[in-house]
């Protein structure tokens, strides 16, 4: 579908800025970021929302003049109440419920716009991100993801995924009929593994894919390894670290450079906005360079 390079979700909200309070990375940020993707050899990134710091970063792009690709997603809401999900509880009304589809058809439009300002930058588009799990909290039923997958094909002319975890994809035959490409998450870290075991996870998950839908290009649209971590629900003490992170990359990246796996890394950079207020809770590490833009262990 597009040819082997390395991958890598960016997402550069500084100390402050938020998507969640619409304060984004500047235009000076934004070229500051991707110069240091562009020398790591990056050659992809992924971007989750079209929003004005998406557009931005097209435009840097372009006026860089890189050779670096955008895969982006819609970044949608939840279109039903999910009483599966063990941090949100929603109960929204039929009203609220139908105000959030109208919400997301927006987005659609508004990633369509972007995708047809941006073609030169533009590689994929996605119709969502983890919004089928049984514990997820922006769920959207899977006829509107193939409504969405059909408008972004019709109005882009781009190649169209889904972003979601492979234990996911293993349900989602119908909807992976409308994919060009089926993008997948593999976390062993989340899933209670040892780095030693890592590498045969990704590997045991990717390969049950590619048979699943042997017509389909596969690719890893993120897969990573947090360097700490606040508490051990799902994640082995210990295995959160500077030093795990720089063995499972260094082994990942033997098999996918080899094999010529495309995989977007989870991530580019620390997002200090997500989750609560301890600053070691693990939504929070999962970069290879700080926030302050300082390298981890794996890049020194």
């Amino acid at each position: 579908m597009f040819e082997w390079g390395r991958a890598v979700c960016y997402s550069g909200y500084r100390q402050g800025q938020s998507p969640k309070t619409c304060t984004y990375p500047t235009y000076e940020q934004i070229k500051e970021d991707l110069q240091i993707i562009n020398n790591l050899g990056f050659r992809y990134i992924r971007m989750y929302d079209p929003i004005s710091y998406a557009e931005m970063t097209c435009q840097v792009i372009r006026d860089m003049g890189l050779n670096i690709k955008m895969m982006l997603g819609p970044g949608l809401q939840s279109e039903v109440n999910n009483p599966g999900c063990p941090w949100m509880q929603t109960n929204y009304s039929e009203e609220e419920l139908k105000a959030r589809a109208a919400w997301n058809d927006q987005r659609i439009d508004d990633l369509i716009a972007i995708a047809n300002k941006y073609p030169d930058v533009i590689n994929a588009v996605s119709i969502g991100n983890e919004n089928t799990p049984e514990w997820g909290a922006n769920n959207v039923p899977v006829q509107r993801l193939i409504g969405f997958a059909v408008r972004l094909k019709e109005g882009t002319g781009k190649p169209v995924t889904f972003n979601e975890g492979a234990l996911e994809w293993v349900k989602l035959q119908e909807l992976a009929q409308y994919m060009d490409i089926i993008s997948i998450h593999s976390y062993p870290l989340w899933y209670g593994n040892t780095v030693e075991e890592a590498l045969q996870v990704n590997k045991e998950w990717y390969y049950k894919i590619k048979e699943m839908y042997p017509e389909k290009p596969v690719l890893f649209s993120e897969v990573g390894w947090a360097t700490d971590c606040a508490d051990f629900t799902q994640m082995k003490e210990g295995q959160a670290s500077e030093e795990s992170q720089k063995k499972y990359y260094e082994e990942f990246w033997a098999w996918t450079d080899s094999e010529k796996i495309i995989a977007y890394m989870f991530e580019a950079f620390d997002e200090p906005w997500k989750g609560g207020n301890r600053p070691n809770e693990a939504e929070k590490n999962w970069g290879i360079y700080r926030v302050d833009r300082t390298p981890k262990l794996l890049l020194k």
